[in-house]
């Protein structure tokens, strides 16, 4: 499977502009850890595109993953590809195993939060954010409260990466892909 394939598949099953630019996000992310380790970067940024694919028709969980893969495993995904996505929520009893599934659940609350850090900025823009900024709405437990930072840090431990790096290498990241996840300060 490659990134079209992720992306009709996304595009089937997420209508909304929100939760496709956060698959996107997750996607760049992705890719960019790939990058970092060596690993394949298609592989990696399909997995980003696709690990929430159902949630807008199966926000509650078990549902949500579980429904995914078994659509995934029905047309044919690859194992590798499904069992990634289903890692990414904890109550699915998939363990991360691989760096790729480690890499995916330390991205994905984060890039939430990041984009988040963006969307308050005076320009709206990314290229605006800092890490240090991204620390300092860390710490105001009321701002995007739904962003679970204890689970992103331990996401970034076990992966192996200090937090700091970790809102680098993600920032970064969305940084590059500003336009295309309308973090550019710029209203369409």
């Amino acid at each position: 499977m490659n990134r079209d394939d992720a992306w009709n598949l996304l595009c089937e099953f997420t209508l909304t502009d929100s939760l496709r630019k956060h698959a996107l996000a997750v996607e760049c992310a992705m890719r960019a850890y790939a990058r970092r380790y060596g690993e394949d970067e298609e592989l990696w940024g399909v997995v980003g595109l696709v690990h929430d694919f159902d949630y807008e028709q199966n926000p509650t969980m078990p549902e949500h993953t579980a429904v995914g893969a078994k659509i995934m495993r029905e047309r044919g995904w690859p194992e590798e590809i499904v069992l990634a996505m289903l890692s990414h929520a904890d109550y699915s009893g998939v363990p991360r195993t691989t760096r790729m599934q480690k890499a995916l659940a330390a991205v994905d609350e984060l890039t939430g939060l990041v984009a988040a850090v963006s969307l308050v900025r005076p320009s709206k823009n990314i290229a605006d954010v800092t890490i240090k900024s991204v620390k300092n709405k860390w710490k105001d437990k009321a701002f995007a409260a739904g962003v679970n930072r204890q689970e992103i840090e331990q996401c970034a431990a076990d992966l192996g990466v200090p937090l700091d790096e970790h809102i680098g290498v993600v920032l970064a990241a969305m940084q590059a892909r500003a336009a295309e996840l309308g973090l550019d300060g710029i209203k369409s």
